[in-house]
């Protein structure tokens, strides 16, 4: 598989799953644009592997548009657009605020929203095109201690799900990958809230969080990468409106 002259976009590109699926990409040749808030984080990214900084926040509709408007004019259209960034934090709903759900959907649903309509501008121009949206088990199954989180994830797939009706007979496919606890920097976060909340050591806690995989260990963000890259290749053109599990067994 080649994707020379494919210009892939991938927001939260700088860190974790984003950058395994950007450098994945561009090593199957696509020119990769990675977005973010931090302007040193992707800039030290795309030096170190050969990809394309353009400073976005998601939740700024102004500047999804402008940043991806600048992609295109830099790159050409957006063939490959992966929602990636998001975040992910546990709170009961009794102790949920507006804001906090706010925040949540804002980033989680919105963003994505916001990222795959500025995409499908310029890849509609084209012949083909991939949307590959990065969820999470938790928009399968609910995600105990973390309802708006859930709720973000699941509203992704139902998005890409109306996106592939939509488009149905189309050269353009819409899938969502659903890993489940990925060995990236969310991680650590996520085990000190646990000792704060529980009073547990850390290794207890990190025995939750590694235990909450069925296959007893962390996934790495290459295997999320290599799905991606297998919803790029020819033999998967059918695969649409999917959410593919990558969560090392059947939840």
């Amino acid at each position: 598989m080649t994707l020379t002259g494919k210009h892939a976009l991938v927001t939260g590109g700088g860190t974790g799953i984003g950058l395994g699926i950007a450098r994945a990409l561009a090593d199957q040749g696509a020119q990769v644009t990675i977005t973010g808030r931090r302007a040193t984080v992707l800039d030290e990214a795309a030096a170190t592997h050969g990809l394309f900084a353009q400073v976005m926040d998601v939740t700024d509709e102004a500047s999804v548009a402008d940043g991806i408007a600048a992609a295109v004019a830099a790159r050409g259209p957006v063939q490959i657009c992966v929602p990636n960034a998001g975040i992910a934090e546990g709170r009961a709903l009794h102790k949920t605020d507006s804001a906090f759900w706010r925040s949540m959907m804002a980033t989680n649903l919105d963003g994505a929203f916001l990222t795959i309509r500025e995409s499908l501008t310029s890849m509609r121009q084209t012949d083909w095109g991939r949307v590959i949206a990065v969820s999470s088990i938790a928009g399968l199954r609910g995600l105990k201690g973390a309802p708006a989180y859930t709720a973000s994830k699941h509203g992704l797939i139902g998005l890409i799900k109306g996106l592939a009706a939509d488009y149905l007979g189309k050269p353009y496919t819409f899938n969502a990958l659903c890993p489940a606890y990925v060995d990236t920097e969310i991680v650590p976060s996520n085990i000190a809230r646990i000792m704060e909340r529980t009073g547990m050591s850390r290794e207890e806690a990190e025995k939750i969080v590694i235990g909450a995989n069925p296959h007893g260990r962390l996934i790495t963000s290459e295997e999320v990468a290599e799905a991606a890259l297998w919803l790029c290749a020819p033999q998967s053109a059918s695969v649409n409106g999917q959410a593919i599990q990558i969560a090392g067994g059947e939840f």
